[in-house]
């Protein structure tokens, strides 16, 4: 795996560094930093504070992803799916998390919430032409390929 530098600022003196879990790790775990333990209502949002602000390289996007043990054991995930952090955003990492669960779910302060990937971004000069070209599958969509 190739690694970068990516600088960052702690906003408040108790938060937590992104860790990878393992060697592997495509996500950089993510950490709540609130003054104390939040609790989400069934079927609420609220946004999570992480205390850090970071400065992605150029060419490159932050996404928040859930967590697969939060989204499967808690249901609890990012309410927009998937959280964008443009590499000139400058402000707090705030994760919405949603609770798709039928009771409260109570997040602990430094409990891990999420998970940052960070991945080459690029950007499109987008030029307006009259057809494009054929492929085999055409205009098929939303599940035109089958189920199985």
């Amino acid at each position: 795996m190739q690694h970068i530098s990516v600088k960052f600022t702690k906003l408040n003196k108790d938060a937590i560094t992104p860790t990878y879990g393992t060697t592997f790790s495509a996500g950089a775990d993510l950490y709540a930093c609130q003054e104390c333990d939040v609790t989400i209502p069934s079927h609420q949002t609220v946004l999570i504070h992480t205390g850090i602000s970071i400065a992605l390289p150029d060419g490159t996007v932050g996404l928040v992803h859930a967590r697969s043990s939060l989204a499967t054991k808690r249901a609890l995930a990012p309410a927009n799916k998937v959280g964008v952090i443009d590499c000139d955003y400058r402000g707090e990492i705030l994760v919405a998390l949603h609770n798709h669960s039928d009771e409260p779910q109570t997040v602990c302060n430094k409990e891990r919430i999420a998970q940052l990937l960070i991945i080459p971004c690029l950007v499109a000069d987008f030029e307006k032409t009259d057809s494009l070209d054929a492929t085999s599958r055409a205009d098929g969509g939303f599940g035109s390929t089958g189920r199985f």
